[in-house]
């Protein structure tokens, strides 16, 4: 019997099948919400220039950046607009820029507004993620977003939240996951440092003891730092201490004698000051490569190591230093030479060793751990 001839079968089935239907077209359409494509949209142009900026704050801005940024907000939103998709956007990127501003409030109503334009929108989840200050929780809302769609921004707002619980390799995973996708140039370039970050303290992370970690992750090292750092994750220290749990101050003292740390550490002097350094002191890339070389001649027991490239140097009459920002008779000439020789340091341009420049905990113990 066909349904023409039962006319209540029908019915029935047509009631059963029209919420099913409904909920694809609703799945539909919440879709098309949240991939808005504002490229074919008028006044794309201005939306992708305050993404790109906005984004790009991320990085680094000044109050003044922020004022300009929000004089064209401003000034766009006294436009009249009929289409719902840019005002959503539009919505959401003030409320990122008012959480730069530190007006928490005021991005909670922009959000508001924006989701009520086009709910589900990209910067608007963006945006409900950056008021989530529990980071937790923040992880479980892109999981659920990541389960809708699988947008390069929410992998890098994985990768950042990641990063604020220590997981450095599900993190750099993320950002690079988020780099293979179709996301504009001011994203890679904004979260690059970031990414890069991840993929240091990454490497760091495997067999970091415990009580070091904290040192691993810090951004800038003093003479303290680097020698727990060497105690806790390396054996170069025994022939200094044979074993003994000697107080770091005491290590301190004890290499300073030895003439593993630089009384100064400007690659500039040519003859060392009559200060002496104190531990609390920030290591610099000049003051490591000195530590670092003396750490590598001794592993070897070749003290040569002290003097082969300014010896080199000297014997040839109008030698001029191979580092651009090194002299040549700079007491740290050996050490650099034979960081970069062993590739153990580099030179971060190719042509500059950037001596003055601090050193990072994962860098170091990256370092640390080549010397055999």
């Amino acid at each position: 019997m066909n349904n023409t001839q039962n006319p209540g079968r029908f019915f029935r089935t047509s009631l059963f099948l029209f919420p099913v239907v409904l909920a694809l077209f609703s799945c539909q359409s919440l879709q098309r919400d949240r991939l808005v494509d504002m490229s074919n949209e008028p006044f794309s142009r201005d939306i992708t220039e305050l993404e790109e900026r906005i984004v790009s704050m991320d990085r680094d801005f000044s109050r003044e950046d922020a004022a300009a940024v929000r004089r064209r907000i401003t000034g766009l939103e006294k436009n009249p607009l009929s289409d719902t998709g840019y005002g959503a956007f539009l919505a959401a990127l003030s409320g990122r820029l008012f959480i730069l501003e530190g007006k928490q409030a005021d991005a909670q109503k922009k959000l508001r507004d924006s989701q009520s334009l086009s709910p589900g929108n990209i910067q608007a989840v963006v945006l409900s993620l950056r008021l989530e200050r529990d980071v937790q929780r923040r992880l479980a809302m892109i999981d659920r977003e990541l389960g809708v769609e699988a947008a390069g921004e929410l992998q890098i707002e994985r990768g950042r939240a990641l990063m604020e619980v220590r997981r450095y390799r599900e993190a750099a995973a993320a950002f690079d996951t988020a780099f293979s996708m179709d996301l504009k140039a001011v994203y890679r370039d904004t979260y690059r440092a970031a990414r890069d970050r991840a993929w240091e303290l990454r490497d760091a992370e495997a067999g970091t003891a415990s009580k070091t970690q904290a040192i691993v992750e810090k951004d800038g090292l003093t003479w303290t730092d680097l020698i727990e750092l060497t105690r806790g994750e390396t054996e170069l220290l025994r022939f200094l201490t044979a074993g003994r749990d000697w107080p770091t101050p005491e290590i301190f003292d004890r290499l300073l004698e030895r003439s593993f740390i630089p009384l100064t550490q400007d690659v500039t002097v040519k003859d060392w000051p009559s200060a002496k350094p104190r531990a609390d002191e920030q290591v610099t890339r000049s003051g490591a490569a000195y530590y670092i070389w003396r750490l590598y001649a001794d592993r070897r027991a070749d003290r040569g190591l002290l003097t082969k490239y300014s010896a080199g140097y000297a014997a040839r009459p109008g030698s001029q230093s191979p580092v651009a920002d090194l002299p040549l008779l700079s007491p740290f000439f050996d050490s650099v030479l034979g960081c970069v020789e062993t590739e153990l340091m580099s030179l971060p341009d190719g042509r500059n060793f950037r001596g003055a420049e601090k050193v990072r905990g994962a860098e170091m113990l990256s370092i640390l751990r080549k010397i055999r």
